[in-house]
């Protein structure tokens, strides 16, 4: 018997385990949360709780409870804001250097071993920067490479 493509989705999403669904429901959660709390509004109605919060000090006789307030808010929002924060950073550092080690895949000249670089360790990352410190260095002695005598205007204000 034939399947019909949603009823396979269904199937497949059933088979799907619980740790998969969590993590792919957090991910969604982690984007959209980045996208709003890193608008200019959200920073504007924190602003706003601050200020609200600052006014009400004089009702309450800047308390210890007053002061308890605003600081276990603001230890709660930074404690749940680091795991947004890293997941969104976490996925956006993965991507680029997928593109980027497309683009070192598909450029013929480029070397090969610079793609996952970032599986090196620190040692094996450090010999790699002084090799191209060395490259640069030789680059700017040479007269016949012109990157690095080029002024920035110039370029900016050629043709392309």
């Amino acid at each position: 018997m034939n399947k019909t493509q949603p009823e396979e989705l269904k199937e497949h999403e059933r088979k799907r385990d619980f740790f998969c669904i969590v993590s792919d429901a957090f991910r969604v959660f982690a984007n959209r949360s980045s996208v709003m709390l890193g608008s200019a509004w959200a920073f504007t109605g924190a602003v706003l709780v601050i200020l609200v919060w600052i006014l009400t000090g004089p009702t309450f006789h800047f308390s210890d409870t007053w002061q308890l307030i605003i600081n276990t808010a603001t230890t709660v929002i930074t404690f749940l804001m680091v795991f947004l924060i890293q997941n969104t950073q976490n996925r956006d550092a993965k991507a680029m250097h997928l593109k980027l080690d497309e683009l070192i895949r598909a450029i013929r000249d480029a070397r090969d071993e610079l793609v996952d670089l970032e599986d090196l360790s620190d040692e094996e990352l450090k010999k790699l920067e002084e090799q191209f410190r060395r490259t640069r260095k030789r680059a700017e002695n040479d007269e016949a490479s012109p990157s690095r005598h080029v002024d920035p205007v110039e370029t900016a204000a050629g043709p392309r």
